[in-house]
């Protein structure tokens, strides 16, 4: 049973500023609710209460809003008004969290280190709330468990056929189709390649299922041009072990990493309510 989720959180956000020269990326919000609250609603959903994010020391407004505010509850209260935050309270009460800090921006695959000390399962969840996605019967995180349960050895990633123009921006696999019409037996990836190069036009997205073996696998990786670890080239080794597999997920991912993403999910908001 998978029962930890690793949010990263300590980019900084540099496609929005201005904004997030102040404002976490993770805290823009959707309708009401911040992107870092409707991932951990996804998480919990599949009863992952134990909820670690790899953020930066100087972005507190993340730690301060999954903390309660005695203050406002009470003002709240008297105003009986105590139903306007008493789902996010509850979120709060019922979770565990651990805040890691990542002092230099080196890539996802070492924020996703740094979760070491706290990953207490055989596998753990990775969520990155900027990509935010929807299906009106089983989340990401519900299929990507279920497969898992069939898989449990191996590491599982999330996939969504993307267009030509795009294949660019993303981590895209080379692999065989092996069930349902939707599962996919990698055995490479390729970091942001050229059209011409990329294998498939099946890009990982970002939700991932890793087993442990992932930490010493990314303590060999070298870093990339940009100085950074690719989780890419760790699960690259791993598929070439025939450890890792990839869903095809049924649903609409949002990419709200990006400006235009951001207001389409936002113009759809009422599916995340």
């Amino acid at each position: 049973m998978i029962k930890t989720c690793v949010f990263p959180v300590a980019g900084l956000g540099t496609r929005f500023l201005p904004i997030t020269k102040s404002v976490p990326k993770e805290m823009l919000p959707i309708g009401s609710s911040p992107l870092i609250e409707l991932a951990i609603k996804e998480a919990k959903k599949s009863n992952i209460n134990h909820l670690v994010l790899i953020t930066n020391k100087e972005k507190i407004a993340i730690r301060d809003y999954l903390s309660r505010n005695a203050k406002l509850d009470s003002f709240l209260l008297q105003k009986n008004k105590a139903d306007l935050l008493s789902d996010h309270n509850e979120i709060i009460k019922t979770s565990k969290f651990n805040f890691v800090y990542q002092d230099q921006m080196l890539g996802l695959g070492n924020a996703i280190f740094l979760s070491k000390d706290y990953i207490y399962d055989q596998a753990f969840f990775v969520s990155l709330p900027d990509d935010l996605c929807f299906n009106a019967e089983d989340t990401v995180t519900k299929q990507m468990i279920s497969l898992h349960e069939k898989f449990p050895e191996k590491c599982i990633v999330a996939l969504e056929e993307v267009s030509d123009d795009d294949i660019h921006k993303y981590g895209i696999i080379d692999g065989k189709l092996i069930s349902d019409g939707n599962v996919y037996q990698i055995s490479s990836m390729i970091e942001k390649p050229s059209l011409s190069n990329a294998p498939s036009k099946l890009a990982i997205i970002g939700r991932y299922i890793l087993t442990n073996e992932i930490f010493d696998v990314i303590k060999k990786i070298k870093p990339d041009h940009n100085g950074e670890i690719q989780i890419t080239d760790a699960l690259k080794v791993l598929a070439a072990q025939g450890k890792v597999i990839g869903l095809k997920f049924a649903g609409r991912r949002y990419d709200c990493g990006s400006v235009q993403g951001y207001i389409e999910a936002n113009l759809n908001y009422n599916q995340f309510l």
